[in-house]
């Protein structure tokens, strides 16, 4: 799937990966997403003049888990629901369209900074997780489709 271009006689993988453009995602986790897949599609280099537009829609959400006899949570589970659509820009068709789940667990504390910060490092979390399968699944279509 990572092969050269010299061994396929074509553009790798890299290569087309970074011809994605990314749309904004709102949101903290919607940015951190955001940029983990330009990361990955450009390797902290410069994008290329795109040829698919990747637009996602997240939903958040938590679980809270190891519940108290008082009915306090002791533990949550951060959720993150992805939609996607790969764009095709020359048409506007959509050539690859899903979903993805990230899913965190995270310890809850009594000290409000501590929660706040286990919160958002499940947050990260589960945004490197869906950016780790997007960038699969992705390198994959534009392996043998694009």
């Amino acid at each position: 799937m990572y092969a050269s271009s010299a061994l396929t006689g074509g553009p790798d993988v890299n290569e087309k990966l970074a011809q994605l453009e990314i749309a904004p995602i709102p949101g903290r986790v919607g940015q951190r997403l955001r940029n983990e897949l330009i990361y990955q599609s450009t390797g902290g280099g410069h994008a290329q003049e795109p040829v698919y537009r990747l637009e996602i829609v997240i939903r958040e959400s938590l679980t809270p888990t190891l519940v108290q006899q008082d009915g306090n949570s002791s533990g949550s589970v951060y959720n993150l629901n992805t939609t996607f659509r790969l764009v095709r820009l020359a048409d506007k068709s959509v050539a690859l369209q899903g979903q993805s789940t990230g899913r965190v667990a995270f310890q809850r504390f009594d000290s409000v900074f501590a929660n706040v910060r286990a919160r958002e490092d499940a947050e990260d979390r589960a945004a490197k997780t869906v950016g780790d399968e997007l960038k699969g699944r992705l390198a994959a279509y534009l392996s043998g489709n694009a």
